[in-house]
Parts: structure tokens; sequence; C-alpha cells
């Protein structure tokens, strides 16, 4: 499977949605599968990191975010849940769970109904190995224009999860730990 070509469905190449998309997701992608050689060991699967990584944001261009290209019904956080749906309408269940999972370092069913949140009311937390490290790879990475690849900095990153609670910067800290201090 290639992954353009199914971004291809849903975004017209050229447009700024499209540039946002793919330069983002090309550098998640990057980035996840160098944490991913880092924990060979643990046998993660690199085939499934590179779809899945380039798929992971398929869902923005339902959500209204004007400053990427994306003139959608939906609210940002929206976009796991929504490209999930897209990509299980695809036949790719996995691919779907990955999108669901990604958003910050996942989010619990008591999250969602705590900050009353336009989602199912239920637990999106990354559990695969694979869907951990494309998350943490996620972090690191801005869509906003200009995608250009530039990591963010650990410490940057820490400090965006801090308004959420402890428990998101502790499993990013967790994260670190297994996958490495930076992408």
């Amino acid at each position: 499977m290639n992954p353009l070509d199914l971004i291809g469905v849903y975004y017209r190449p050229g447009t700024l949605a499209y540039r946002v998309l793919t330069a983002h997701s090309t550098a998640v992608a990057k980035a996840a599968l160098t944490v991913a050689q880092r924990v060979a060991h643990l046998a993660p699967d690199t085939g499934f990191i590179q779809e899945a990584a380039m798929l992971h944001d398929i869902g923005i261009c339902r959500v209204n975010a004007p400053e990427i290209g994306c003139f959608g019904a939906y609210s940002y956080v929206c976009h796991g849940w929504l490209g999930a749906q897209i990509l299980e309408s695809h036949g790719l269940p996995a691919h779907a769970r990955v999108c669901e999972r990604h958003v910050g370092v996942g989010l619990s069913a008591e999250d969602i109904a705590r900050q009353q949140l336009a989602l199912p009311v239920r637990d999106m937390l990354p559990e695969t190995l694979e869907e951990q490290i494309i998350c943490f790879a996620d972090l690191f990475f801005s869509k906003m224009p200009p995608p250009d690849g530039t990591r963010k900095d650990p410490a940057a990153v820490a400090a965006s999860l801090e308004p959420w609670g402890p428990e998101k910067t502790g499993r990013f800290k967790h994260w670190q730990q297994i996958f490495g201090a930076r992408v």
C-alpha cells in the first residue's frame, strides 16, 4: 500500500493542506523509523510504522484549521478520530487505531469526559509498540506552516504537555527512557 495514493483521495496535490500533511507525516515517519531502529530488539513492524506514520493525520481534512488549509466542520482535536473513520472505511483497522490514539500522548475516556471534548467517551491511548513509537515521534513536529521538518526540543515537548496533567508528561518521559531522549 502506498500511503500517498490514499492521501491523494482526500487531498489535492499542490494544495496547502496536502503540502502540510505530507511534509509533517514524512518527518514523523522518518523519526518513527529512527526510534524503531533504536528498539530493534523489541521487533517493531517498520513497514507498518512507515505506512501508519504517513497516514496518522489523514483526518485533518475534516477539521476547521484554515491556517493549514483545512476547512472542515470539526474541531482540531477530532482529527485522529476522524482519520480513524477514514482508514476503517478503507479496510485499514490497525492504521486507524494509530490515527485515533496519537493525539497528544493519547486521550483517556476520563480526559475526554472531563474536558467535554467532541469525541466518543472511550480510551484513545496508544497501546502497541508501533502506536507508541508514532505517537512519540509526532510530538516533536508541528503542522503549522512552514512544516519544514524542524524538530522541537524535548524540553519544549514536555512543557507543552504540562497543562494537561502530570500523567501526560510522565508518559512522555517514560517513552524517552524507552525510545531515547529525542527523535
